[in-house]
């Protein structure tokens, strides 16, 4: 089967008797070509399906008008609450973004920069995967002098715009919260400590029950990567501890959700047994039995704020980034799972 020819400019200004510049002026809008001659071009162009080749362009211009995302994964009411605001903003502005996923895999993050940076892209606004502990991908980016916005997870080392919210705080919110309802044994299904994120909800964890003068017990912090399986499989464990904990402070919805999960089906009264509080504020735990008390990550403003952090370096001459954070508060909302009052 042979391969159908792409439609080039050449092609356009051949139907049109013109010269292929006058073609890629009234393209790009250019004020030096006629609005007769504009619209007989885009005519044409559209008649031919014609595709313009973005790459040969940034390589010409030095912009492309495309901004990288990279996430850990989009079935996360967060990332793509985050995503469609980053999106909004910018494309405002004429910016288009491109959307890839790690599925928390550094080697799938490393290609996915590869790939961004092959084609070009005026910058790249990211949240690192769960298993990205080596840092020279990231800088590969800023070598480049694009500028590289982190979000939800980032690395102080590298040095560069940061926004999320106070995961540390988050957690002396979580657990006042729970000694409030009268809990006193409560245990944290965290992530890695190897993420800062969850590092910082870990230490704040701790701190929160020296601050209140409760013993830390080590069987119950558990480190895992918060997927709905690992939160049942976490929370079967603790159920079988001597002395089981009455609160469960877990540092993701849908490792929460399967805590719940078997929570249900051993017919565990929430929260007047064990009280249950999740993190990220997802949709389904307000539809869930009983709803489980979650943190808001304000999603809608991290991803606007990562957008305009972006646009804040086009019109700069030279690139040089340093680290600055903007930390929003978080918000809990208290639902059944953990309320008792």
């Amino acid at each position: 089967m042979n391969k159908k020819k792409k439609t080039t400019i050449k092609d356009i200004a051949n139907v049109l008797n013109i010269s292929a510049a006058a073609v890629s002026k009234a393209l790009h809008n250019d004020s030096r070509i006629s609005e007769k001659t504009k619209k007989a071009v885009r005519q044409v162009a559209e008649n031919l399906n014609y595709q313009p080749n973005h790459l040969a362009s940034a390589l010409r211009s030095g912009k492309s008008n495309l901004v990288g995302v990279i996430v850990p994964r989009t079935n996360s009411n967060f990332f793509s609450s985050v995503i469609q605001n980053i999106e909004h903003v910018l494309n405002s502005k004429g910016y288009n973004i491109i959307i890839t996923q790690s599925n928390e895999s550094y080697k799938k993050e490393c290609d996915s920069i590869d790939t961004l940076l092959f084609t070009q892209v005026d910058g790249i606004i990211a949240s690192m995967a769960n298993e990205t502990v080596d840092l020279q991908y990231y800088e590969k980016i800023k070598s480049k002098g694009i500028p590289l916005i982190l979000f939800d997870r980032g690395e102080n080392d590298l040095n560069v715009d940061y926004i999320g919210i106070d995961d540390y705080n988050s957690s002396h919110v979580i657990v006042e919260h729970l000694l409030a309802q009268g809990c006193k044994r409560i245990a944290h299904i965290g992530g890695y400590k190897r993420t800062r994120i969850y590092n910082n909800r870990i230490r704040g964890y701790i701190d929160a029950l020296k601050k209140h003068n409760l013993p830390l017990d080590d069987e119950l912090l558990i480190e895992t990567n918060l997927s709905i399986e690992n939160g049942r499989e976490k929370m079967q464990e603790l159920l079988k501890l001597k002395n089981k904990p009455d609160a469960v402070y877990v540092a993701g919805d849908y490792a929460a959700l399967g805590a719940l999960q078997v929570l249900n089906e051993k017919g565990i009264k929430m929260p007047e047994e064990i009280a249950l509080v999740g993190f990220g504020n997802e949709p389904f735990t307000d539809m869930v039995t009983p709803s489980i008390t979650s943190v808001n990550q304000h999603s809608e403003q991290i991803g606007k704020l990562a957008a305009e952090t972006f646009l804040n370096y086009t019109n700069k001459k030279s690139i040089k980034q340093e680290l600055r954070k903007q930390i929003l508060d978080a918000e809990l909302i208290v639902r059944k799972s953990s309320n008792k009052v």
